[in-house]
């Protein structure tokens, strides 16, 4: 009474021997569907945890996962790591955040992981790892898997970020706008980012459809941030033909149009339509129209993936690509009303 279940213990339950229920801990295929599932059933019932130093030694792994991750406290990231650690720790693995605030820190963070044996795998969030990056993660033959991030080497989980443009801005279409700009990113080459010229490349696209094109001055970029997107907003509406839909490449941002244009006394939806992106929690909360992606979800799988290539042979590089929608909230119109 009171003392912890033991593999063996696990094993006479389950009517097999040891070194099968070491398997099935260790996800290898050489067992049977049956076998499997009876072994999973008792150590449910039993309650068994299995001893992380001793199954390192046993595996030659560390039961640590790294992540490497762009301003860490961002709501979108955030929320992506929330999807990976849930996944980690339902398979018993230590999540190490690595957090990457500057160029330069993250090729170290990239150079750390590929030199040393600390992880058994790696997720990378919206950080694209160069080409020597890739190379030297795969001499190091450890498993990567991206998110919100590209490398024709490697295995992502991503969104279609030109699509979700087009969905942003198809909406306001629709309501009848055409006076319509678009907020985003400043470009950085040094982070390698790409989602926000992809959205506006979108945001381009649905226009042309339209016959339209998204004019110069009604293009505002900088710096993320609620405090710049109020800037930026304020300088859309002091235009002697201010448009009467904004299209942001965050919700974030989003907030912060919607901030200014309080400020300034111009009435959304009536006056002012405004669309985010990533459709986080306090996206509902404000009532905001936006363009929904999966972030906690995409998370889980990235995580479920990396797990899967773990102790196996590399494989193609398999892309998975993520569903998004547009949410119609309380802050976009019909143009005009």
């Amino acid at each position: 009474m009171g003392q912890r279940a033991t593999i063996g213990d696990v094993a006479a339950r389950a009517g097999v021997g040891v070194g099968t229920v070491s398997r099935v801990l260790n996800d290898s295929r050489n067992v049977s569907e049956d076998t499997r599932e009876r072994v999973l059933r008792v150590i449910r019932d039993l309650d068994y945890r299995p001893n992380r130093r001793a199954r390192a030694l046993s595996t030659g792994r560390t039961q640590s996962i790294a992540v490497i991750a762009p301003f860490a406290t961002e709501p979108s990231v955030v929320e992506r790591l929330r999807g990976i650690s849930h996944v980690l720790h339902d398979r018993e693995h230590d999540l190490t955040l690595l957090d990457v605030a500057s160029p330069d820190q993250r090729d170290r963070q990239y150079r750390s992981v590929a030199a040393g044996d600390r992880f058994d795998g790696l997720l990378a969030i919206s950080l694209p790892p160069t080409d020597d990056d890739a190379e030297q993660l795969a001499r190091a033959g450890l498993p990567t898997v991206l998110l919100d991030c590209e490398h024709p080497d490697l295995p992502r989980v991503v969104i279609d970020d030109v699509r979700g443009g087009m969905l942003a801005t198809r909406h306001l279409l629709q309501l009848g706008h055409r006076r319509i700009a678009f907020m985003g990113d400043v470009a950085d080459d040094r982070f390698r980012f790409s989602a926000s010229a992809r959205r506006r490349e979108g945001c381009e696209l649905a226009l042309k459809a339209y016959g339209l094109a998204l004019e110069e001055p009604y293009v505002r970029v900088g710096p993320h941030g609620r405090a710049v997107a109020h800037r930026l907003t304020d300088e859309l509406l002091a235009l002697p033909e201010p448009p009467s839909a904004i299209v942001t490449a965050s919700d974030t941002r989003a907030l912060g149009v919607i901030e200014a244009a309080n400020s300034a006394g111009v009435r959304v939806p009536q006056e002012l339509s405004v669309v985010g992106f990533d459709d986080l929690d306090v996206a509902a909360y404000v009532g905001l129209t936006t363009v929904r992606q999966p972030l906690r979800a995409g998370g889980g799988i990235a995580a479920r993936l990396l797990l899967e290539r773990i102790g196996r042979p590399p494989g193609e590089p398999v892309e998975q690509m993520l569903e998004l929608e547009l949410v119609p909230r309380r802050t976009t119109a019909v143009a005009g009303t």
